[in-house]
Order: structure tokens, then sequence, then C-alpha cells
């Protein structure tokens, strides 16, 4: 009975769903976060009776046909690049952007990631660094005798040295844009890789057409709506329990016609 199999890609399909929304909901506090959603795909079609085909010498053609479909599979979990609440945290180095944009990192083998997460620290060196250590591109190294860091929109990057009354400028933070954000791999602690699908990366100042700008004492929150993924998390706990009373009403089915007479 065909009504088993399908019914089974349908719970697979919604487990997977389920999944998805509990990675979103878990990080709902995670700085720069971006939620995924699944997308889904029908599987193949058996074709019992085929539509066009002709019925009769004179011509005759079916107008609708048969068919059966074959279930659900996961076409995509793409990841929704909306904007996150930027909230106040009051600490000189953290840095949120407002539209489009990351933030390049140095990676220790050499690459460069990109993440939405502006927590940044200075290492023992003066250098920019995120919470693992890792270095945010271009390298900005801040002079030990500075008192004042001043970040402004366009990533413009002044200190105020002990001794000097006007602030001295040090670098610019710059951000990179992709054509196709959902096409980034992430690989976890709020980093995220460039592939083929996402295209190449294009670097650019912030404020500038097309980038978002910068926000000092700042940090971009998840874009997590707790009450949307509780309702997504209803739906398909709905959808899965529906797909299982099939897989019970389809085993009746087979019982019965096993105890025929």
């Amino acid at each position: 009975m065909k009504a088993l199999h399908i019914a089974a890609t349908g719970m697979m399909a919604q487990e997977l769903n389920v999944e998805v929304i509990s990675h979103n909901i878990a990080n709902m506090r995670t700085t720069g976060f971006k939620r995924q959603r699944a997308d889904f795909q029908d599987l193949l079609y058996e074709n019992v009776r085929r539509m066009g085909s002709i019925t009769s010498d004179s011509g005759t053609m079916v107008p609708a046909g048969v068919q059966i479909g074959m279930g659900v599979k996961t076409a995509a979990t793409p990841r929704v690049m909306s904007q996150g609440s930027i909230n106040l945290t009051e600490k000189e180095l953290d840095i949120a952007i407002k539209g489009d944009g990351f933030f390049r990192i140095r990676m220790p083998n050499g690459t460069t990631a990109y993440t939405r997460a502006g927590s940044f620290d200075l290492d023992a060196n003066g250098a920019l660094v995120t919470v693992d250590g890792y270095q945010v591109e271009p390298g900005i190294t801040i002079p030990n005798n500075a008192r004042q860091i001043s970040i402004s929109a366009e990533g413009n990057v002044q200190v105020l040295i002990d001794g000097q009354t006007d602030p001295s400028e040090i670098g610019q933070i710059q951000l990179a844009r992709f054509i196709n954000r959902s096409g980034l791999e992430a690989i976890g602690d709020n980093l995220y890789l460039e592939t083929t699908a996402s295209g190449s990366p294009q670097t650019g100042t912030p404020g500038s057409v097309g980038y978002g700008t910068l926000l000092q004492q700042h940090l971009e929150e998840a874009n997590v709506n707790p009450v949307t993924e509780i309702a997504d998390l209803i739906a398909a706990q709905r959808a899965y329990e529906m797909n299982a009373r099939i897989i019970s009403g389809a085993d009746e089915m087979l019982s019965a016609t096993a105890n025929l007479r």
C-alpha cells in the first residue's frame, strides 16, 4: 500500500521541520543569528492514466488523467537574512550592522570568514578580534596609550591618545556583500564561508551604495520571532500527527484485508 510510504515521507519531512524550528529557537539570543526555514517539494508521480493520451480512433483524449504522488521531500533550508533588532550595549567595541553586509574575519588557516556578530575585543597586541581571537579584516590595531575609541557609521576608527586633544584615525572597517546571501555556508561560531552558490564577496565601505552602516556600542540580535516559531512548531506537530494517523489507517486497512475470509 503506497499510503504507508507516502505518509512516512511526510513524517520525515515534518521531523526535519521541527529540527529547523528547534535550532532557530535555541539561537534566539545568539548575536547576529539568522533564522532558517524548511522548504519542501512533492516527489515523483505515478501516471496511472496520462493526461492527453488518445482514447479513441476519432482523436478524443483524456482531459485530466490519473496521477498518484509519492510524497514529499526537503528541498532546502534557506537562511532568512532579514535585519535583526539592534540593542544598545554600551560596550565600546560592540558594533552592529544596520543594513546589508558582513564583517570580514581572518581565520587561523588564512581563509576569510564572514559574520554579522560584531562583539569584538582587543588581543594582547591591541588588534581588533572576535570573541574567539580571530582578527577582523582589514587589521586594525589600537595603540596602548589610547584612552577612547570612536567608530563612525562609515567604519572610520579614531582613537584619542593621551596628551592629544584631537583624535587620530587609525583605520577603517570594511564590509562584504554577496549576491546570494542564502548561499553562504554556516560553519558555527556565528561564521559563514563563501561558496559557489553565494558568489564572490564584494568589499566596500559602510554607508556606500548597497552597504549598511555601523553602530558603535550596539549589537544586532537574532531575527528569530518566538511567537512565529512556536506557531510553526505547532503546525509541524499537527502535520506529523496527521501523517502518523494515515499510517495507522493504512495498517487497519491491511489488517482488514488480511482477515478476509
